[in-house]
Order: C-alpha cells, then structure tokens, then sequence
C-alpha cells in the first residue's frame, strides 16, 4: 500500500513542471473534454474507455522520446495536497487517478486547477482538459501556475520522466515591457527552457481572442521570455494574410526595458534633393544607466545627415540627455542656376543633479547650440515647429558651496546666446562669481538684531569675466579672440537698517567697486592725413575704484471698504508701499584724460572705455528716487458651503510706478515714469502684464527730448513713448472640475523647441520613444456614452500688443495672437492645431494641424502644414509596440527650399 501510496504522489509531481503556455479554443485538434453528468450524485461515473479514446486521438508518443513503460521513480521534496468537487478515485484496475470538476492539485510554489486531471502512475504521464457542462459548452480548461507565470491551455499531455510534453491550442502571454501574445496548436516541449511551434501566431493585441492582426508562424523554436526563431513567417490583418513575409524571423522578448535593435528609415521625395531615406539608425540599449542611438538621414542628390543621441541617469545622483547633430545640405544638381551646398550642425545637452547627491556641490547644463540657420535649413521632422527660434540660449554652470562661518559660495558659468536672425554670438567663456554671506560685526550670530548699530553688515562679492562676441563666420576661429574683453569686479556693500516712528523703514548704505582690466585704450590726437583720431589698443593691467552712497525711507499703507454682510464680495484690501530713495555718486575725474577732435576742440576719455564693468562717472550724480506699488485683492464668499472663511482673491497683483529726479542736473532732471503691472483672471488661468513709459519731456522735430514739458509745448502732461501688454491663457477640460490634474506632457524641448506647442509639435511618428510616455500611462476604460456630456480637451492662448511713439510715429509695431488646442473627440480620435494671426502683417502665423487615430495595436497619425515655406505634411500608421514598431508604412511630403 505504501508502494501506491508513493507511485500516486509521483504522478502527481507530474503537474508540476508542465510548459508556459495559455489555451485558446481550437477546433482542428481534438482536446481531452469529458460530459458532466445531468444529474448531481455524491459518486461521478467515468467511462475509463471513453477518456482513453479521447486521449489516443492525440497520442504522439510513437513520433517521440516519451516511453510509456518507463517505471522510473523520482523523489517528491515537498507536500502535495489535492481536491476535487465531485469525484476522486484511484483505479488498481488501469493504474490510473481521476480528478473531477474543480479539479485542483497543490505543490511547492505549483498549482494546477482543471476540470479533469487524469494521473497514469504506470506510463508516469498526466492529462489535464476541459468537461462540458449541462448545456454542452467546455469549461474549466487547465489553469497551471508557477510562481508568476500561469498557463491556461486546452489540454496537457507530460510526462514527468523525460520532462518533455505536447501542449495543444496554447497561448501565452510573454511580460517583455509590453504585452506580448504567442499562440499556437501543437506545442512540444523539449525541457524548460525551449519549446517548438506548429502553426503559430504572434501578436500585441489587447484583444486575446480576436486580435486584430497577428503574424503567423507555420514552424518555430520558442525560448521563454528570451526569443523567438521562426521559419517562413508572414502578416495577417484581420485574418487576411498580406504580402508583408519573411522567410526566416527573429522576435527578441527579453525582459530588459528595452533591447538593442535597427531603427527603420523613413522613405521621402522633394523636388530639391531627390529620394531620401530620414532617421534610420541602430539604438544601443547599452546599460541601465545610458543608452545611443545613432541616426542618420541620405537623398539621392548626395545630402546627407548624422545624429548621436544618448540618455544617462543614475538614480538619485543626476540624469541628463545629449544629442549631437551635424547636416550636409544640397539643393539642386551641381550646375544648375539654383545649386547651393551648407552644412550646419546643432549640440543639445541637458544635465541635472540630484538635490540629495551633494547638497554642497552642483552641476547643471542646459545646451541648445549649432549654426544660427540650423533649424531654418533642416527639413528633418524634428525641426519643422522650431524654425520660428530667434535665439538659442546655452549655458553650464557649477557651484560650489563652503560651509562655515563665513559661508563662501562659488560659482562658475559658461553661457552663449545666439541671434538666429543677425547669426551673432555673444559667450562668456567662463563667468566666475564668489560671495560671501552677510556678517554682522556688531551683533551675534544668533538672536534678533535691533537698533541702527546691530544692523550695520558688510558682504564681499567678486565676478570675473571673459566675454568674446562673434559670428558664425568667426566661431572656433582665432579671429573670434580679437575682441575679447576680460575684466574682475570687486564689491563691497555696507548698510544697515532701522525703524524710524514705528512705521517708516529706512535703510543707509555705501559701496564701493573695484574694477581691474586687461585691456585698455589711448585716444590720439586728431591726425588730418589719416582724417581720424587713432586710438591704440593697449595690453596692460589698470584698475580704478569708485564708490556710492544710497538711502532710502518706505512704508505701507492699507485701506479696506467693507460691504454689507451677506455680501458675495465681503471686502477690497488695497495696500500701497511708497518709497523715496537717495543716490549719490562722485565725479571720479582723476581717471580721464584728454584728445583733440578733428574740430580741434578738447575732449574727455577714459581708458576704460569698452570695459565690461561700465566706466567711472565724470560727474557728480545726485538722484532722488520715487516709486509707488499698490496690490488690490477682496474676500468673497465661498462656493463651498462648508468652508468656514472667505475667500482670497487677487484683482491686481502689482502695479507699480516709478521716477527719479538729479537734483545736479542742468537740464531735462526728471526721467521718464515707468509704469507696469499684472493680474490674474479665471482662477489664475489668465495671467495679464502691461506696462508704459510716459516722458514728461516734449521733442523736437527731429525727436530729441528738449529740455520743456510736453504740456508746455501745447501736449498733455505725458507723452506715451512706449507700451506693451501680454495676455497668457491655459485651461483644459479639467480646469473647472474638482478633479483638476494640470499635468501638461506637451514638451519640445528635447528637438530646442518650447515647452508648449503654439508653434507646434516637434514628433518622429516611427520613433516609439516619442510616445513612450503616452503608453506608459495606462487610460482608464471611458463608456461611450460619457463622451457625449464631456470631451477632454486644452487650450493654450497667447496674445501680444506692442505700441510704440518714441518719435510721433503713433503705430503699433506688434499685434498678434497665438493659440494651441487638443480635443479627444473619441478615446480613440485625437484633433489638435497650432495656428496665430499677426494683425499688424494681416496674415495667419504658423500653422499647423494635427489628427490622431488610435486603432488598437496600430497608431494613425496625420499632420499638416498647410501653408507657408515650411508647407508640408507626414502620415504614419503602424504598431504600437515597440517590438514591431518597424511594421509600418509612412508617406510624407515636405517642403520645398524657396532660394
């Protein structure tokens, strides 16, 4: 008995290494499905013969190694532990173990559930299929799992000596950063590790049952979460097999993020450079830690383009991108009238550090450098919305902090800033900056300062700078160092502050600046064969001082109106700060000397003339400042019925007014008022910014400021010479529900475009990466019907408005609007267009539609350019996945170079 005991516990380990594969109903092969009984009784009868019979139709071990004499006996390492619904029994007779209904088999870390499970302890093999139920449908197919991985064929054969077993209509779904679903007929599994497909399908469908397309795979070799091996291999869309085949195919499936690969071109024609081929390349999934991808594009007519890109973060350390990017540009044919050849070449670097990495040191970058005509010459995809970019800003910086006392801090900064218009370049090649925190001589470190002389502190702060300014034409040349100005900065500010009635805040204070140069000028007298005054450049070290005193006395007031209670607007708090300020400044004659002009008349010079630091003043300067500025906000009854207070709400954020009066000056001692302010409207949805300057001064005919007021020359009391104002408008669908989720995933900054997309969308349809933020998000399952009431949607809107009247010439120089929107008309359609009108030029600004399509496992995408020189469009379709992303058919037209 103990000997049965233990051959039926050996059958049972049988279960437990069985393949990783999902069943799917398959009616060519024939499954092990046994009838239920009609009628419930305590004891199941089975027809032994009939199960046999059933099992012989898909019997194979005559083709392979399985050996049904095989008594060989194992050693079981854990508890088995098994139940079934309905019926279990142990046949002497045949040798044989039956499960039935909820049949269920437990061991280690195995489980196997099924309708029926059939354990043969002579041949040492193990069935496992379906039973049909009163009304004839298969139901309980096998469920087996180990660990994560869970199996749910049709039927199972295995046998537990050879470890080898037939699988019949199995599907499994393969975890390899997406969905990946195999099924096939036959299976035979070889050992744990590789398993053989006969008429197989390979697909990402969601839609496991009726996957919209699959490739199907008539002989394979199948290595679990690893790859796939197939022979002739061809596409089916909607069960209608296509022309798309191969003759042999690889499918890797491993579990990194992502995998090492080709990346398909992008076919495309213009007039001007023939056929070409864009952004085909190899991606490198090199680490964890960085990846590559190298990229490249070619026409016929011999342009050509290469690009490296590669991404690197190391968790809570930095992280950061590179992309390097160089273009050989031919239009036309060699000989032709409209022949023209540039190259032109574009450096993206973004880096930034981790705040816990080192709280004391920090390095950042923000690179977006390359030829001023970069984005205005390539046609690449990419480029398309960021050809609008009149400047291009880069800058790397690292600090560097001292703890103590003093706390030193160190900073050093490289930046450039281009023109793309006038192609000029102006970099600082470094910018070294120290500081010294505030000290306090007379007070402690610790505890509160009072009074005048607990006040007085000192700060030491030193810059020094090496500011080359070129062009294109001169970039990495040694011509570019001609004019380059060094200089070192010194200053030293001392002040303090006090309290005058309890009320009036005053502050007195001195600074002095020392400023050192490399470089320095000698004008000579004016020499009439030349019929110029020479100046010399000189190559020698000169340094001057000056220094400053300043005060000044502010205050604030407030005034609330009150309205009657049960009010909506309970309150307006209007608060004002006016301020009167002090400066004076020396004349620091002793740094000028003397030439004379070509009238021979003598004129004043410093030799500190084109320094980076200003020059020391020639004369006294004494100045008295004005400024006022004034916030209105109000308290409302709020909305929410449960809310115990008002409600703040902000009418005018700032609006601030200010001049100055030199009380030394000759003439014309009053400087023009400046005027600006800004506001919130809709929830802080609309931010709004004005501003004026206002000259109290006429002008002359030939508009120069004469030393009259305006009122006295028959004007007002000011004369508008200047005015602007912006309006910035973002809401979505979401912005006036309680559900407020203002993530924004519009980003262009990675092609050097803007954060929003008012000049469009930089995207690479057959790039995945350019979704992949978009897949990760999983979308919750919205009901049709919901779409009818509420349609997700954003809207961006930017408005601008510039006046100008500086020489009477009343006209407005800017006046235009912008504006960006996105609706989902379906979950599936997306409608997006990026437009503006330029009121003053009478004309729309840069457009651009866009239509998006969801199929699925297929992406449509469609944008359009309808107009202007960059009058183009691109269409795609093709898979999600990133494992068949080069299953896709794109057409694109762009746009034509006008010489």
């Amino acid at each position: 008995m103990r000997a049965k005991k233990r051959n039926i516990l050996l059958a049972l380990f049988s279960l437990l290494i069985s393949g990783f594969f999902y069943a799917q109903e398959r009616p060519k092969v024939q499954a092990l499905d046994i009838e239920a009984q009609t009628e419930p009784t305590d004891s199941i009868n089975i027809n032994a013969s009939e199960v046999l019979t059933d099992i012989a139709v898909i019997d194979t071990t005559a083709t392979d190694s399985i050996a049904k004499d095989s008594t060989k006996q194992g050693f079981l390492q854990g508890k088995i532990n098994y139940k079934a619904k309905d019926y279990m029994k142990m046949s002497r007779t045949e040798k044989k173990i039956y499960l039935y209904n909820e049949a269920e088999v437990y061991y280690q870390d195995y489980e196997l559930k099924s309708g029926i499970i059939v354990i043969d302890y002579v041949t040492n093999e193990v069935y496992a299929g379906r039973i049909k139920d009163s009304s004839g449908a298969l139901t309980q197919p096998p469920y087996f799992k180990q660990g994560n991985s869970i199996i749910e064929p049709d039927s199972i054969r295995f046998n537990f000596d050879t470890k080898k077993a037939l699988i019949f209509n199995s599907r499994t779904e393969q975890s390899v950063g997406e969905a990946m679903n195999v099924f096939a007929e036959i299976v035979k599994k070889e050992n744990d590790s590789v398993y053989f497909l006969k008429e197989g399908k390979i697909t990402t469908s969601d839609d496991a049952e009726d996957p919209d397309y699959y490739i199907r795979v008539r002989k394979g070799k199948f290595v679990p979460n690893k790859k796939i091996i197939a022979g002739f291999s061809n596409m089916y869309i909607a069960d209608v097999p296509t022309p798309i085949a191969v003759p042999f195919a690889y499918f890797p499936m491993s579990q990194e993020r992502r995998n090492s690969g080709i990346i398909m071109p992008t076919p495309g024609q213009t007039n001007q450079r023939g056929y070409s081929l864009q952004n085909g390349g190899y991606y490198f999934a090199i680490s964890d830690y960085f990846d590559l991808a190298l990229l490249g594009d070619y026409y016929t007519n011999g342009s050509y383009g290469l690009r490296t890109e590669t991404n690197y973060a190391k968790r809570y350390k930095f992280r950061g991108s590179m992309r390097l990017r160089y273009e050989n540009n031919i239009n036309s044919q060699r000989g032709f009238d409209d022949y023209s050849r540039s190259t032109v070449y574009n450096i993206q670097w973004n880096h930034s550090q981790d705040a816990k990495a080192n709280p004391n040191s920090r390095l950042s970058a923000s690179v977006n450098f390359g030829s001023s005509q970069y984005y205005q010459n390539s046609f690449n995809q990419l480029n398309t919305p960021n050809f609008l970019n009149n400047t291009l800003q880069s800058s790397i910086s690292y600090n560097k902090t001292f703890p103590g006392y003093p706390m030193v801090n160190l900073n050093a900064t490289t930046s450039i800033q281009q023109n793309t218009q006038t192609e000029s370049i102006n970099l600082t090649l470094p910018t070294l900056q120290a500081s010294m925190e505030r000290i306090y001589p007379f007070a402690s470190r610790d505890g509160a300062k009072k009074g005048i002389i607990q006040n007085v502190n000192f700060q030491y702060n030193f810059r020094a700078e090496n500011r080359i300014s070129t062009t294109d034409e001169y970039f990495l040349k040694k011509e570019m160092f001609d004019d380059a100005k060094v200089g070192f900065q010194h200053t030293i500010p001392i002040s303090t502050n006090f309290k005058i009635l309890k009320y009036f805040s005053t502050s007195v204070g001195a600074n002095y600046n020392e400023v050192w140069q490399l470089k320095t000028i000698k004008r000579n007298d004016y020499d009439a064969l030349l019929e110029e005054a020479t100046i010399d450049t000189l190559n020698n070290f000169a340094r001057y001082g000056t220094y400053n005193l300043n005060a000044s006395i502010g205050t604030t007031l407030y005034g609330t109106f009150n309205f009657k209670e049960g009010s909506k607007i309970q309150a307006i708090r209007h608060t004002m700060r006016p301020s009167v300020s002090y400066g004076y400044t020396p004349a620091f004659d002793q740094y000028y000397d003397e030439y004379l002009d070509e009238d021979g008349e003598v004129v004043q010079y410093t030799q500190f003339e084109n320094g980076l630091y200003g020059t020391p003043s020639l004369s006294n300067s004494n100045n008295i400042g004005f400024s006022l500025s004034n916030v209105v906000e109000a308290k409302v009854k709020d909305r929410d019925t449960t809310a115990t207070e008002a409600k703040k709400v902000m009418l005018l954020n700032n609006l601030n007014l200010s001049t100055s009066y030199n009380i030394v000056a000759d003439s014309l001692p009053w400087s023009p008022v400046r005027i600006s302010g800004g506001t919130q409207f809709f929830q802080n949805k609309m931010n709004v910014n004005f501003g004026a300057t206002l000259d109290p001064y006429a002008i002359d005919n030939n508009g120069t400021r004469i030393d009259v007021f305006n009122y006295e020359n028959g004007g007002s009391l000011f004369r508008m010479t200047s005015a602007n104002m912006n309006v910035s408008y973002s809401l979505n669908s979401k912005s006036f529900s309680k559900d407020k989720d203002e993530k924004d995933k519009i980003d262009n900054t990675q092609s050097g475009g803007r954060e929003d997309d008012l000049f469009g969308r930089a995207q690479d349809f057959s790039d995945d990466r350019t979704f992949a933020n978009d897949d990760d998000e999983e979308k919750e399952d919205v009901p049709t019907e919901a779409y009818a009431a509420k349609l997700p949607w954003d809207l961006r809107l930017a408005y601008s408005l510039t006046y100008s009247n500086s020489n009477r010439q009343n006209e407005i120089t800017n006046n235009s609007i912008m504006f960006s929107g996105n609706i989902e008309l379906t979950p599936q359609w997306k409608v997006g267009v990026s437009s503006g009108y330029d009121f003053v030029g009478k004309g729309f600004t840069y457009t651009q539609l866009r239509f998006a399509r969801d199929l699925k496992s297929f992406r449509l995408n469609f944008n359009w350019v309808p107009f202007s020189s960059r009058a183009s469009w691109f269409f795609f379709i093709g898979i999600k996945s990133s494992m068949l992303s080069d299953l896709k058919w794109e057409k694109r037209s762009e746009p034509d170079k006008n010489l």
